[in-house]
């Protein structure tokens, strides 16, 4: 009897010391963490916050934080994952302390998630769940080596700031808790966005891309980058963005979280476990971007919320998730023999040829037949009393609101049988099936003879792994291959390119060694090659050297990649590989537009359309994208001719990949872009911002037209028999100012061009080129303004 007692008391007290144990809010140096004990949690003193590994799915878990109490149907609200993206199983996995204050996650064995902060003296250190819901990682002085609060994922807390080095990712589904599509972020202009970033696509949602910041009271002049949510309700940002929640006061707990459909809102939490929204960014859901998939029209009832629908001829791609959108039902052609269907208060945003203005109903329609687009919008601005034209060539972002005053003119075959139905809806989100768990499998056999057998098995490969890694890592020791952190680690990162991955020895074997060179300039040498399918590449080898990390690589290509416009070079792949990183781009027949001007081979008609196209491309980049994206080296060399000779822009986004000795979003660390088609600001010293492209556009323009090199400038005599180069912009000016206004365009133009040229539009042409050279940035228009002069001039 006494025995029983005794081992009754044992199991008591073990019980006991389980349960203080985990109530605990720190982990000492040497400790861990395990996802098989739903003990193993740290709790705040204030009990308000938990940090532990929280199922995500079916036997998948993510090392999280959470708030303690439960929401009125017993889940949990997160705010904080470390490892979103790469779950583990529930056995064998682990957080962990070690002794040199590195924090580790592993899955089983391996290790997914890491952070190394180690200190010189080797001082104890202990990770803390301060009652704010930050994770810390302190010394015994109480020095921050790690804090949670410098890595969000979707939600901000009360007092975390958020700056230009963090964004907030939405999550992918409602029940998908790994990194969607959403972001907010400080972009280069120094103003807080919201942002579309899809597998194919970028767009700025909020706020309002088509009104000008300022006129919304966002400032672009403060470059500290920084924003933060007091405890009140109070949310103020650098860019002069503010708020208060509709319960503004000290009180309730708050949260800011980017939620999977893209919205913005502040939550309070009530005392019976539920969350309530104060305040959200978009009030009307479908004018956030991607909400339904590309060819789909959103429409949005405040009792039922979005709902997505497929116009007239489409019909949806994927019964079990509106994300893919729509797909025509017919195969639609370039020539005329179409229909145009109506459908009112419904715009697509952005993807457009040109934004024409003054155009009648007819001179649009025709337009759009010539550009071979998908359809129209004709919409009329009382504020200027004038119609616009919008040829769309990609239809994205619909949305049907009846306050709208546009039309949207769909194109159809006239063979295509339309009866003039309404467009079809179906609520967004309405079934289960559209949303997807992360499942991690992990079989339990019922024999654990046959397990035992596979965990030794698996540990013997795994060790033999490990050598193979270990004799790869002396092999390149040896011969003065230092991988870098990034190579050495590539299984556990995601990359979220969505173009192929090629090792180095595949391109250098395309290129047969790097040996016909096709291209050079700042930012790397470009070979010609053939890929394994046998396509023909263009492949870039950059300037960039092996200490810029290859996530941080991946995030800029994976920028460049997202762009898409008929006008800008495509690109295929990437290579980042030890020390080397290079670019997989599309070749193109005709070479450059600089090799071109040599060879004479430009008559009127291709010089004009290879202007139009570069000024679309270069519009695409300032102003249909995120609107930091900005060239810097705008010249014949980097605007290149397909077999056609349509002109597409390459070496965009370069800028931003190669400009990583400076921080992050910091500004230009020196003086990019080629002589003689510079523009002032960068010898000034002033603002660098989209008007570098056009005053470099202009000068290609004028290069041209004139076939004079702006970098040796255009040779002049002085009436006192003195000579010196004269810049190219200059001289152009002075024809047009000292001769009559019927013979200056003949003398500046360049004869290899012919006679067979219109006069009004080779006119038109000049002029725009004068006013993208304007010497003051604030005097040169727009890309998009520019496009319009040019398409103007040309009807």
């Amino acid at each position: 009897m006494a025995t029983k007692c005794f081992k009754s008391m044992l199991i008591i007290l073990f019980l006991f010391l389980g349960l203080t144990s985990s109530a605990v809010p720190y982990l000492s140096q040497g400790s861990s963490l395990s996802v098989e004990n739903p003990g193993d949690v740290l709790i705040s003193s204030n009990g308000m916050f938990s940090a532990g590994f929280y199922p995500v799915g079916q036997n998948a878990y993510c090392f999280s934080i959470w708030f303690t109490k439960p929401c009125h149907d017993g889940s949990h609200t997160l705010v904080w994952m470390a490892n979103r993206d790469v779950p583990v199983n529930g056995k064998r996995s682990k957080l962990s302390i070690l002794e040199t204050n590195e924090i580790i996650i592993t899955d089983a064995e391996p290790v997914i998630w890491t952070i190394n902060k180690s200190v010189k003296d080797g001082s104890w250190s202990q990770l803390n769940l301060l009652d704010s819901g930050n994770l810390v990682l302190q010394t015994r002085d109480n020095l921050t080596l790690w804090q949670s609060f410098d890595s969000p994922t979707d939600t901000l807390l009360p007092g975390q700031p958020l700056n230009q080095h963090k964004r907030l990712v939405s999550a992918r589904s409602r029940t998908n808790h790994s990194s969607g599509k959403y972001r907010l972020l400080f972009d280069d202009d120094n103003v807080l966005r919201l942002v579309l970033n899809g597998s194919d696509t970028s767009s700025i949602y909020w706020p309002d891309s088509t009104i000008l910041d300022y006129h919304q009271g966002r400032t672009r002049y403060n470059y500290s980058r920084t924003a933060v949510l007091d405890s009140s309700g109070y949310f103020t940002s650098s860019d002069k963005m503010e708020f208060r929640s509709t319960d503004f006061g000290i009180g309730p707990w708050r949260r800011l979280t980017l939620d999977f459909d893209g919205n913005l809102r502040l939550y309070s939490l009530e005392e019976q476990g539920v969350w309530f929204v104060t305040w959200q960014a978009m009030s009307n859901s479908c004018r956030i971007h991607g909400a339904c998939g590309p060819n789909s029209i959103c429409s949005y009832d405040p009792g039922w919320g979005p709902k997505c629908g497929c116009p007239p001829g489409f019909k949806m791609k994927n019964h079990a998730d509106w994300n893919d959108g729509c797909e025509p039902e017919f195969e639609l052609s370039c020539n005329d023999d179409v229909n145009f269907v109506q459908l009112r208060h419904v715009n697509f945003f952005g993807y457009h040829y040109d934004n024409l203005r003054n155009y009648t109903f007819q001179e649009c329609l025709r337009v759009c037949l010539d550009s071979c687009c998908k359809a129209f919008q004709y919409r009329y601005f009382p504020e200027d009393g004038a119609y616009r034209c919008y040829s769309k060539w990609e239809l994205r972002n619909g949305h049907r609101y009846n306050s709208y005053s546009g039309t949207l003119y769909l194109k159809l075959p006239k063979s295509f049988p339309y009866n003039n139905k309404p467009v079809r809806e179906f609520k967004l989100n309405c079934s289960n099936k559209q949303t997807r768990q992360l499942d991690r499998l992990y079989l339990k056999k019922t024999g654990y003879e046959t397990l035992n057998i596979l965990i030794w098995c698996a540990s013997i490969i795994g060790l033999l792994e490990l050598m193979c890694v270990f004799l790869v890592f002396v092999f390149l020791y040896r011969t003065g291959e230092s991988p870098d952190a990034s190579t050495m680690t590539s299984g556990y990162l995601v990359a979220a390119t969505g173009f192929k991955r090629f090792t180095y020895s595949e391109l250098k074997k395309a290129t047969r060694g790097f040996h016909e060179e096709i291209g050079r300039g700042g930012s790397g040498v470009v070979y010609k090659g053939v890929l394994p399918d046998q396509q023909i590449a263009a492949i870039k080898r950059l300037n960039i050297e092996a200490h810029q990390g290859e996530d941080e690589f991946l995030a800029e290509v994976s920028t460049i990649g997202r762009l898409n416009h008929m006008n800008l070079i495509e690109m295929w792949g990437y290579c980042a590989e030890g020390k080397h990183r290079l670019l997989v781009y599309e070749y193109m027949e005709n070479g450059s537009l600089a090799n071109n001007l040599m060879s004479n081979s430009l008559d009127w008609k291709r010089r004009l359309d290879i202007a139009v196209g570069t000024a679309k491309g270069l519009a695409y980049l300032h102003e249909e994208c995120l609107e930091w994206v900005l060239h810097c080296d705008v010249k014949p060399h980097n605007i290149l001719l397909d077999s056609n000779y349509h002109p597409k822009v390459s070496d965009f986004g370069l800028s931003e990949l190669l400009n990583q000795d400076s921080p992050k979003g910091s500004g230009f660390s020196k003086i990019r872009g080629t002589r003689g088609y510079m523009a002032p600001e960068w010898v000034y010293n002033l603002p660098i911002t989209a008007k570098v492209d056009i005053y470099s556009y202009g000068i290609v323009l004028l290069e041209m037209m004139t076939g004079k090199s702006p970098s040796v400038g255009v040779p002049v005599v002085g009436t006192n028999g003195e000579k010196w180069h004269q810049r190219l912009e200059t001289w152009v000016k002075g024809k047009k100012m000292g001769a009559s206004a019927t013979c200056w365009v003949e003398e500046v133009l360049d004869p290899a061009m012919g006679y067979d040229y219109d006069r009004n539009e080779l006119e038109n042409l000049l002029e725009v080129a004068i006013k993208c050279t304007e010497a003051d940035r604030h005097g040169r228009p727009s890309m998009s303004q520019v496009v319009q002069m040019l398409v103007r001039g040309r009807n």
